[in-house]
Formats: structure tokens, C-alpha cells, sequence
């Protein structure tokens, strides 16, 4: 929806029917009950009897659902056998692998808490997390015990699992990983206690013969994943069961076409809402088979496909891009995909443009679907389908999830049409901020309505037909002049330029106008910096933004930076700037 539009909304304030999102759902849709079971027995009730299904692949080594689930209730007695009760916080320090994604359901089936960590977080958040949580148990990725061994005795951990991410690798491949990069890294000394290798772990199951399966209540808090949150400060956010399990009703609705046994590539990072919800819970309670990826290695990525043949592929626009700038896809089929689906960050028309283009030269006969959501509300809130999959747009919200528009700083709702800070309200939000209430109430707000509202910290607007438009980040304003500059609007003319491959534009000061708009362009491959280029992208600014949203300085880079969640990472840039203008001012 373009700018004209949008100022007709404004001028007539043109209200629509309440919840006009309801009419793209049928009634058995809307009539959907949300399960109050636990994670681990509303997964084991969707699986049913197919057993033999496979439930995980890694590198080959696929995983049956009856074997994983005999897996579960293995590392489950190895657990309640270094003593965690009901309630008690686990931490899963590990990328992609079945270990973690079974020790995950397995902390779930005897009734603790799993906190997900990045495994390539800094020494000081790991500890900052574990503190934090009070956590007592800890399955770490191996690569990084040099960086935490010393660090353990300030928390509450008094016992860590070491492990490799060839635990599970088919045999031949995992010799060669340890006679290279296994080699590389550092394990604890043999008579060290404190830690334990993974079979040492399992070791201890198989001699626990207590029951150790507990009730869990839908209200029980059963995961923290770890945030910036909408201020940018690190959070710990609970998720409770019936939140992250009414993700996956909801999400099975908006994928109609996936059927069980299908596959699904998961390289989104399972300590991610967007990849532990929506790329392993979701599929494995279709009964789809879940490809693990626990790095992503741009150099094969084609390979991977054309080896796998994946139904649905979910990522972040980086991923993209990948796929785009990688001339070996070129001889790719991607006839076999049925969903590709892109969420994590803002999708901007030209991207989406370039992907749709690209599958249908690969043979695929669908386009790329977008969703909306935010680590508070588990991963998704909004999802594009097949009638809402307007370009621009984040979809309609998910089923029972309810939108609303209000003014920065206020709960008073605006009419559809006018911008304003986006609101979410439904069964997906999470419980509260890990300790610190005070953030939780800036963020979790009651309406006149009476509902529980979120509040993003994103800007965006609701169209009449309930479509909705993501356009900002609140936090990323630039104020020039009295002016409000919003970057995302910038980045989407500028990535309209055929030379440009991306771009992050950011605020920096100005002697009179406050601040202005500066972007950092990253070219096409083989594409040379010059200022005829500058001069082009700021005439194509010219032509579509308002005269103070232009940039007042381009600067090309070979990339740009980005976050542990491959964000571009504006941050990292506005403290580059700040830096050099504070050596600017020493001179």
C-alpha cells in the first residue's frame, strides 16, 4: 500500500469492520480450541501412533519419533539423577543439533524450565544469563568451554554437559570432524567433576529407574529465551506452555499445504523463538521431518538443498540474499518447495521482489510468505497467505491474535490507516520479563478494553481490508529538523537500486537539524564504489522520500555488521559513528 493511499486512510479515517482479518478464516478455524497440555504431551498426542516417522535428520543420521521420544525419556532420567525437580531451570548452551532439541523436550517431560542460550554469546552474557536464572544444570557446546570454565564458579551451575556437534553425525563424518576441527578445541581435564562428557550424561539414565515424568500446567512456565526486548537491553522473556503450543496450532492453520512427512530445513537457531517455535515444534507436531542445520555455510547451501529436497525452508532476509548472490543455485531445483518463509527482520519489497523471481526460475510455484512477530509473543504473530500476501506487508494476524494501532506513549487505539506503534494481543504472550516487573509493565499494558496488550515498539498500520504494514522500529526514529525520519522507509528506496545488494541506514548528529540519515550501501558483487553511484542513489532518494529523509551521507561498504540473530546490527554502526566523531572532536 503506497503513500497516497495511506494519506486517504488519514484524511477519512476510514474505520472498516472490527477484526476484518476474521473474514480470510473459516469457521472451523476460528472455533480452534488451544490445548492445555505440556510442550512434550501435546507433542506426543499429534504424533500418535507414527512412530516410525522421521522426526530429525542430521547430516544424514535420520531419527525416528519413536526413537526420539526413547531418547527423551533417557536424557529425562539423566537429569532428575543429578537431581532437577519440578521447576528447576536447565540451561541449553548449543546450536542446532538432536541433543539439544531432545534434551529441550526432555527438561519439559520431567517438569523443569529450559533457558536457551546462544552458544556464541560473550563470556560475561553467559554468565550474566546464568546468574540471572539460577541455573544449576548446563549442556554446553564444547567450542566454547575455554570461554566459560573459569566464569562457572560465580553461578549456581554445579554441573555441565560437554558436547560436540558430531555426537550425532553419521560415523565417517564424525572422525573427520574431530580429527579437525575437534582437535582445535579444548575439553575439560578427565578427573575435573564438574563437568561430564554427553555419554557420561546418558550413562546415568540408564541406571535411574524411578519414574520421572510430571504434570505440567498450561499456565507453567517452560522456556526462557533471552531478548534485547523493545528497549534493547538483554531479558529474559518466560514462555509458558500453552503460549509456545498455541504458536503451533496456530501456525498449522497458515501452512494448509504441509502434509506429515514432508521436510523442513531448520537453520534458524533453536535458543530463537522464531527457530526453536516455528522450525522444530510446529513441524515435528505435523509429523514433518526436521533437517538440522547447525551452522550455515553459504558456500553449500545449494548443495544442501538439492541433497535434502525440503517442503519449507524458514529464515531471515540475510538468508536470502545468500541464495540470491549465489550463482551455484543456478542449476537448482526448487520445484519441491512448498512454503518459504521469511520472518526475524523486515522483508523489503525489493527483496521480496528478487526471491519471488528467483523461485519462479527454479521452478517453484509459490511465493516467499512473511511473518511477523517479535521473541514476547513466542515468533510470530502475523502471517501472510494465499489473499493477504500483499507486497510490503506482514500478513493478518494469526488466528485469535488481535492488532491494534495506538499512539506512542498511549493504549488509545487509532483508525485504520494512521501509523501509529503496533499492539498485539493473544494467546502467544509471554508470561512476563525473567525478574524485573518493571519491564514487563512497559511493555504488557492493559487497555480500556480489558485485554493484556503488547507493545512492540514497531510502527505500523492496519488497512481497512486487515492487512497490516510494518514500517519502523520505534526505537529507530531519527528526529531531524522536527521531523520524523524513519531508516526502514529509506532502506527500502535504496535497496530498489539495481547496483544495490543492502543497506542500513542510521541517525547521526547534524550542527542544526539534530540529527540526519546516513547510509552504509553494500554493492552487487563485482560492482565498483563511486560517486556517479552515490550521486544515483541519492536522485533515487530525491525522487521518492521527503527532501529531509535523504540521506546526507552514503558511505559504501564490503558488508555490514551483524547481530547473533544475523540482523543487520544498526547498533554496531551508530557506535562506530559515535566513536569517530569523538575522535574528530580530540583532534
Amino acid at each position: 500500500m503506497g503513500f497516497i493511499n495511506r494519506l486517504l486512510l488519514k484524511i477519512f479515517k476510514k474505520k472498516g469492520p472490527e477484526s476484518p482479518w476474521l473474514a480470510y478464516y473459516s469457521e472451523e478455524d476460528r472455533s480452534i480450541k488451544f490445548t492445555d497440555k505440556s510442550i512434550y504431551d501435546y507433542l506426543e498426542d499429534c504424533v500418535g501412533k507414527d512412530l516410525d516417522f522421521y522426526a530429525l535428520n542430521y547430516f544424514g543420521t535420520r531419527i525416528t519419533y519413536g526413537e526420539m521420544f526413547k531418547r527423551i525419556e533417557l536424557i529425562g532420567r539423566s537429569l532428575r539423577s543429578l537431581g532437577v525437580k519440578k521447576g528447576d531451570i536447565v540451561t541449553i548452551c548449543m546450536p542446532n543439533t538432536p541433543e539439544a532439541v531432545e534434551t529441550f523436550y526432555a527438561i519439559n517431560y520431567i517438569g523443569a524450565v529450559a533457558d536457551m542460550i546462544h552458544p556464541l554469546s560473550g563470556a560475561l552474557e553467559i554468565k550474566h544469563y546464568l546468574q540471572e536464572s539460577k541455573s544449576r544444570i548446563l549442556l554446553l557446546y564444547d567450542a566454547d568451554y575455554e570461554k566459560v570454565k573459569d566464569l562457572l564458579e560465580d553461578t549456581a551451575v554445579y554441573k555441565t554437559i560437554i558436547l560436540s556437534v558430531s555426537e550425532s553425525m553419521p560415523r565417517m563424518l564424525s572422525i573427520g570432524y574431530k580429527l579437525t576441527q575437534g582437535l582445535k578445541i579444548k575439553k575439560p581435564k578427565v578427573n575435573d567433576k564438574d563437568f561430564m562428557s554427553w555419554e557420561e550424561f546418558l550413562n546415568l539414565g540408564y541406571g535411574y529407574k524411578k519414574d520421572v515424568k510430571v504434570s505440567m500446567a498450561k499456565e507453567d512456565l517452560a522456556i526462557i529465551l533471552h531478548s534485547g526486548g523493545t528497549t534493547g537491553t538483554p531479558k529474559g522473556i518466560m514462555i509458558s506452555n500453552y503460549a509456545f503450543n498455541a504458536l503451533a496450532q496456530q501456525s498449522s492453520i497458515n501452512v494448509i499445504e504441509v502434509r506429515p512427512q514432508d521436510k523442513i530445513m531448520t537453520i534458524l537457531p533453536i535458543f530463537h523463538g522464531f527457530g526453536l517455535g516455528v522450525c522444530v515444534h510446529t513441524p515435528l507436531c505435523l509429523r514433518v521431518e526436521v533437517i538440522l542445520i547447525p551452522e550455515f555455510e553459504g558456500k553449500r547451501f545449494h548443495k544442501t538443498i538439492q541433497k535434502y529436497r525440503p517442503n519449507i525452508i524458514a529464515g531471515v532476509p540475510t538468508l536470502w540474499e545468500a541464495m540470491l548472490s549465489n550463482k551455484r543455485f543456478e542449476e537448482v531445483n526448487l520445484s519441491c518447495l512448498k512454503y518459504v518463509i521469511s520472518g526475524g527482520d523486515f522483508l523489503t519489497i525489493n527483496m521480496e521482489e528478487r526471491m519471488n523471481n528467483f523461485l519462479r526460475s527454479h521452478g517453484a510455484s509459490i511465493a516467499i510468505t512473511k511473518g511477523y512477530g517479535m521473541t514476547e509473543s513466542v515468533a510470530a504473530t502475523a502471517y501472510t497467505f494465499e489473499g493477504t500476501n500483499e507486497p510490503g506487508s506482514i500478513g493478518i494476524p494469526m488466528i485469535n491474535n488481535d492488532f491494534c494501532i495506538c499512539a506512542p506513549d498511549s493504549i488509545e487505539p487509532l483508525p485504520y490507516g494512521e501509523e501509529g506503534e503496533i499492539c498485539v494481543n493473544g494467546p502467544t504472550l509471554m508470561m512476563g520479563y525473567y525478574n524485573n516487573e518493571k519491564e514487563t509493565l512497559n511493555v504488557l499494558k492493559k487497555h480500556k478494553d480489558g485485554k493484556i496488550w503488547l507493545h512492540t515498539g514497531d510502527i505500523g498500520y492496519i488497512a481497512p481490508n486487515g492487512v497490516i504494514y510494518f514500517t519502523q522500529r520505534l526505537k529507530r526514529v531519527i528526529i531531524s529538523s522536527g521531523f520524523n525520519v524513519y531508516p526502514s522507509a529509506i532502506e527500502e528506496v535504496i535497496s530498489k537500486h539495481p547496483m544495490v545488494k543492502a543497506c542500513c541506514v542510521i541517525g547521526v548528529p547534524h550542527p542544526y537539524k539534530m540529527n540526519v540519515a546516513k547510509a552504509f550501501v553494500v554493492l552487487n558483487d563485482g560492482v565498483e564504489p563511486s560517486e556517479k553511484l552515490k550521486k544515483e542513489i541519492r536522485d533515487l532518494c530525491k525522487k521518492e522520500l521527503a527532501v529531509y529523509s535523504v540521506p546526507k551521507e552514503i558511505e559504501f561498504r564490503s558488508s555490514l555488521p551483524q547481530t547473533l540473530y544475523k540482523k543487520v546490527d544498526y547498533k554496531a554502526l551508530e557506535k562506530e559513528e559515535k566513536a569517530l566523531k569523538k575522535n574528530e572532536e580530540v583532534k
